[in-house]
């Protein structure tokens, strides 16, 4: 089976502009994420609409290809560059521009739930551990995910689900698993194709989570578990902590 990354790449972020090219240490922060993933895949690409990422990752030697700047979200844009570079691969892994320390271990994860030939979509999850706060569990840019006995999502939210009926909340986490959702997501190739051709729903809408959209309209999305943390970057501030953590490594 043939896997292929790719990673896309927008500058136009509304609260971190330029983000895929903020320096980390001498690299751009989009030179990080693709050394980290590259060697535990058939290929990876950078899908960019922007000629100064595309600059950026040709003088690394990265592989890169423009796509439409009207996707509505980082699935659309991975379906044009798959359908750009060449559509030779099973599975269409989309790697968050966003995630510099995402290891190879998270991506061998996510490959190994297509070994059951009946998947056609992915992600990932993490644990919340003991020591997270409540703050950590109610953070809306974190969203939590709910499981079946078939390790297979029933919900994706920013509030804390499920909620836990007769215990203070400082209590949830040590009283029930709770995942968080690592926006790492795998498709078959016919799989991507379908669910870039629905229309935004209602949930989608107001959750403002795409992988809704796929709930609603009957995909199953398997999961993959990971005790790995990683650190997305969608603020200057957060770049500042990702700074002080690869310095302390």
């Amino acid at each position: 089976m043939k896997f292929i990354g790719i990673i896309p790449a927008r500058y136009a972020s509304t609260r971190f502009p330029g983000k895929p090219l903020a320096q980390m240490d001498g690299k751009p922060m989009i030179q990080r994420v693709y050394e980290q993933v590259k060697e535990v895949l058939d290929a990876v690409w950078v899908a960019t609409d922007d000629a100064r990422i595309e600059a950026a990752v040709k003088a690394f030697g990265g592989n890169v290809v423009m796509t439409s700047t009207e996707h509505r979200s980082g699935t659309d844009r991975c379906h044009e560059a798959y359908t750009l570079v060449g559509t030779g691969y099973d599975v269409i892994i989309n790697i968050q521009g966003d995630e510099p320390f995402i290891q190879p271990a998270q991506i061998e994860s996510l490959k190994s739930c297509f070994d059951n030939d009946s998947i056609d979509i992915a992600t990932l999850v993490k644990p919340f551990q003991g020591n997270d706060s409540f703050e950590a569990l109610s953070n809306v840019n974190s969203p939590k995910v709910v499981l079946n006995k078939n390790q297979e999502a029933l919900y994706f939210s920013r509030s804390i689900i499920p909620y836990l009926r007769g215990k203070e909340q400082q209590e949830w986490i040590a009283s029930h698993t709770y995942y968080k959702h690592i926006g790492l997501y795998a498709y078959r190739a016919d799989a991507l194709a379908a669910i870039t051709r629905l229309p935004q729903s209602p949930l989608e809408i107001a959750e403002s989570l795409e992988q809704l959209r796929w709930l609603e309209n009957g995909f199953k999305i398997k999961v993959g578990i990971t005790q790995q943390e990683t650190i997305g970057i969608d603020t200057p501030e957060d770049m500042e902590k990702a700074l002080q953590f690869l310095r302390n490594r």
